[in-house]
């Protein structure tokens, strides 16, 4: 069995999601052979050196799925692209990369965290392509701590005003920028998160699957004998995990 899961946006005032998170690695991710975070896991990260007590239970809650035989993978997203491997050593997990394939029942699935896919909304990508250029990166990487936090606060305030502004079709993904990345990678199922609309979608080329983010009820993707399935689960009330 496959797990696939996005946009936690894991915080420390958010302890709901975090509860249910971890009681979720509790009782399906022990279960599943591959765990799969498909980006923006985290609310926001500013670096691995930035790590707080919250950062290492989470990195050892998944730690210990991991010592079960999970093999878990995390993808960047848009909030925690600056995750590195300090953080995948101590969570024992692999860095996915943005798109990849897997392989699951007699398949090709096309994994992505789902912001590229949303190319009308130019202003977004144009910031992307300027944060994500390597000497972008270099530079945010060595810059003081709390110069990063500064930084991750401004430009989260800045995402929700424009976002707010912007109409619904601007900030979901192009028809065409899904039909000519699925014919590039020659898939038929293609599973993202990003834009917060859970749902499948059938397409002439096969199907398209968006993970919802987790804020009043869980979501994740199956994949199973049985095929691939998009599920939800409200989160309980005062939940613990036993991780």
């Amino acid at each position: 069995m496959i797990l696939l899961i996005s946009d936690l946006h894991l915080h420390e005032k958010r302890p709901d999601i975090t509860q249910a998170f971890l009681a979720f690695l509790n009782t399906h991710a022990c279960k599943a052979e591959q765990l799969y975070i498909l980006g923006d896991f985290f609310d926001v990260w500013v670096g691995d050196d930035g790590m707080s007590d919250f950062h290492h239970h989470i990195a050892s809650a998944l730690r210990k799925v991991a010592e079960q035989g999970v093999q878990i993978h995390l993808m960047h997203g848009n909030r925690d692209f600056l995750i590195g491997q300090r953080f995948c050593q101590l969570a024992d997990c692999q860095l996915l990369n943005d798109p990849s394939l897997i392989q699951a029942n007699g398949e090709s699935i096309l994994l992505m965290h789902g912001d590229s896919l949303c190319t009308s909304d130019t202003g977004y990508q144009r910031m992307k392509r300027i944060l994500r250029n390597p000497v972008s990166l270099f530079i945010l990487r060595h810059l003081p701590l709390k110069t990063r936090q500064r930084i991750a606060g401004d430009l989260r305030q800045q995402s929700r005003s424009r976002t707010a502004m912007k109409a619904n079709d601007i900030t979901d993904v192009s028809p065409e920028t899904v039909e000519l990345t699925m014919r590039r990678y020659q898939v038929r199922t293609l599973i993202h998160g990003h834009t917060h609309r859970p749902a499948i979608h059938r397409l002439p080329q096969g199907q398209r699957i968006v993970l919802g983010d987790w804020d009043n009820q869980g979501w994740y993707v199956q994949i199973d004998e049985q095929g691939i399935a998009l599920k939800a689960f409200a989160f309980e009330k005062n939940c613990r995990s036993r991780l």
